[in-house]
């Protein structure tokens, strides 16, 4: 039985691609570095992150892009002996313009190093590759019309100008013959996130519908020419929860077709999972898989018989879950961070932090404050639970106020709580509290702790936070001194979402639990964690 969601937390835009018996999932980072999370599996029902392929400047260099900009809707295809990776790098989010290149890079296998990038075109975002059963290649990806009212945060169908087609040629690296606006979308609107397949001569294209909240959908259309012109589906959506509000998995949409070797059909597609009372998904999207049939019509169906998706859905025969530990610890010993952990926009993390200067521990370059779009020390995993529980342990001697690093639940420069040490003109050294309740456009700080709590001058500081759904409370304690002490008011962790603050479609990436440092006097303090640890409550 597959479980979903398969990747909880921020998983969003899933491309499959099955190669042989195994299964490889690539979703999208946005502004998280490297780009692109790949995950393998061999049952469907298991899946391991194993690549992130996106880890030099010359591929992806996202300093300056805003928040919910970056790595947008990548598509994973396997053809010609080789993987084939397609993304865009969107620079802009705010106003009438998306601009947003996009770029292919190979690679032999999964693990290899991935190619440098070709540059494809900039005429709208979730680019996506097909490979016909010809040997010709065909790049899709939705135009953006900039001469609508469409702003961040209320996007406009028209702005959504239908999805483009023209021919790849491998050989030249580039673009040709002409280009075509081959599917304008359904009445939903805000078509994008097209992808195509081929079956029984038929071309199949489903799409991204109705925008990244809870109108989201997968909807279907076909030809008998790559081309078009495109006739629905009987349903029109293949996958949507927009009128079933009380469907587990909501925003059901953006997501990929595809076939075991026996024949079997899974679709692929993002989800939010809502929190009462305010229905903010506070794990983001996340991506899940859904068992089709095809019908006597030559359509496809979701098994269960409706458009709703379900939690539990049938697996491959004899694919059993493996439990995972409600408990992770991570040391810094190793010489390289864990996998689970990534950073914002900068290929260049040796500024940020590094695991050599004082071996065994995670040292923080205090740089740009948070919430900078160009180099922050800010590093994290994801939120994978409703309720958890994260702490570490810090070395930071602070001479200024200016000079700050803790541990952070952290969304984006306009959402986020933070638990720190710092220096108080008249505490001292002190632990205090930093929040961004979604304060749109301005990121206007609050002090929940006031100017915080003393404590002594030196010596290590543990700092934790739990997270109950929608309540954070932060503790700290002197390492061997004492016990676990709260500091501040419960706060609200559900802002720490998509519909947070800007509301629905301001935003979607998701949530994140972390170590941060900032020094805005310029001086690139120092501050070393030798632990972290998250456990699921």
């Amino acid at each position: 039985m597959i479980r979903n969601p398969i990747l909880p937390g921020f998983n969003p835009d899933p491309s499959i691609c099955r190669v042989g018996r195994d299964y490889y999932i690539a979703t999208s980072t946005f502004e998280w570095y490297p780009g692109v999370q790949i995950h393998h599996s061999r049952d469907l029902v298991n899946w391991t992150l194993v690549r992130r392929p996106l880890e030099r400047r010359s591929q992806l260099d996202m300093r300056g892009n805003p928040d919910s900009c970056g790595i947008w809707a990548p598509c994973l295809s396997f053809a010609d002996g080789q993987f084939w990776l397609v993304y865009t790098d969107v620079k802009r989010f705010d106003g009438s313009f998306k601009d947003a290149p996009n770029y292919i890079v190979t690679a032999p296998t999964i693990e290899a190093e991935w190619s440098e990038p070709v540059y494809v075109n900039s005429s709208g975002f979730d680019p996506s590759l097909f490979h016909d059963d010809d040997g010709r290649k065909w790049f899709v990806n939705m135009q953006w019309n900039h001469r609508t009212e469409s702003y961040g945060g209320s996007p406009k169908s028209p702005a959504f100008d239908g999805i483009l087609l023209q021919e790849w040629d491998p050989a030249a690296k580039a673009l040709k013959g002409p280009i075509k606006n081959i599917f304008a979308g359904s009445p939903l609107g805000l078509v994008e996130g097209p992808h195509l397949f081929k079956r029984n001569g038929w071309y199949y294209l489903t799409t991204a519908e109705g925008g990244t909240g809870y109108d989201h959908a997968v909807t279907m259309a076909r030809s008998r020419n790559i081309d078009g012109p495109y006739e629905m589906h009987p349903n029109m959506h293949l996958i949507t929860s927009k009128d079933h509000p009380g469907a587990v998995l909501q925003r059901a949409g953006h997501g990929q077709y595809v076939e075991t070797p026996e024949g079997g059909a899974y679709h692929t597609h993002l989800c939010g999972r809502p929190l009462p009372p305010k229905r903010r998904c506070t794990l983001g999207r996340e991506t899940a898989l859904q068992k089709c049939v095809w019908r006597d019509d030559d359509w496809l169906y979701l098994e269960n018989g409706t458009t709703v998706p379900d939690v539990d859905v049938p697996g491959l025969s004899g694919a059993v879950p493996v439990e995972k530990p409600m408990r992770s610890e991570y040391s810094f010993d190793g010489g390289t961070l864990p996998a689970d952990f990534q950073w914002l926009r900068t290929p260049e993390p040796a500024r940020i932090f590094n695991l050599t200067d004082r071996p065994g521990h995670l040292r923080l370059i205090a740089r740009e404050s948070i919430g900078s779009w160009f180099e922050q020390s800010l590093v994290a995993r994801r939120q994978e639970h409703h309720s958890f529980r994260a702490e570490t342990v810090i070395e930071f001697s602070p001479d200024i106020y200016q000079q700050v690093a803790g541990l952070t639940h952290y969304y984006n420069r306009h959402k986020f709580h933070a638990v720190a040490v710092t220096l108080h003109e008249t505490l001292g050294r002190c632990v205090t509290i930093l929040s961004c309740n979604g304060d749109y456009p301005n990121g206007r700080l609050s002090f929940p702790a006031e100017s915080g709590v003393a404590i002594a001058a030196e010596g290590r500081v543990q700092l934790a936070m739990e997270i109950r759904e929608n309540d954070l409370q932060f503790f700290w304690q002197t390492e061997g001194k004492g016990s676990w002490q709260p500091i501040g008011p419960i706060l609200d962790a559900g802002v720490i979402s998509d519909e947070g603050g800007r509301g629905e479609h301001g935003s979607f990436t998701g949530a994140f639990a972390g170590v941060f440092a900032f020094d805005t006097s310029g001086r690139a303090k120092a501050a070393d964690f030798d632990w972290f640890n998250y456990d699921e409550l």
